[in-house]
């Protein structure tokens, strides 16, 4: 399942709280550090060449409602990479901007 990739990478999100503390969301880290490091070295690329990687990435950091960091919104690409990977290897179908955009409904009202 692609959401065991996730927390194989160690890009789970757990919350640093005790007791009434509420503390921040953070990524566990709890994974294989090179498959972090390698997913972060492929993603930089993607963003920077693929159209469709550049918009989602353009769309969590300047989204009005929650916008991320630049580091959070790379490590919710990489889970998406994850995902998309996984969709790849186990339906042998090819990549498709189209599904990949297609849960992301103000990006489709852009384009």
């Amino acid at each position: 399942h692609p959401r065991q990739l996730i927390k194989l990478a160690g890009l789970t999100l757990r919350e640093n709280s005790s007791g009434q503390h509420k503390g921040q969301k953070k990524i566990s880290k709890r994974g294989r550090r090179k498959l972090r490091a390698i997913l972060f070295r492929v993603i930089l690329p993607l963003i920077q060449h693929n159209a469709a990687f550049k918009a989602l990435y353009h769309y969590y950091t300047t989204r009005t409602v929650n916008p991320l960091k630049k580091k959070e919104a790379m490590v919710v690409l990489c889970g998406k990479l994850l995902k998309i990977l996984h969709a790849l290897c186990t339906k042998r179908v090819h990549f498709n901007e189209n599904l990949m955009m297609a849960d992301l409904h103000c990006l489709q009202e852009a384009a």
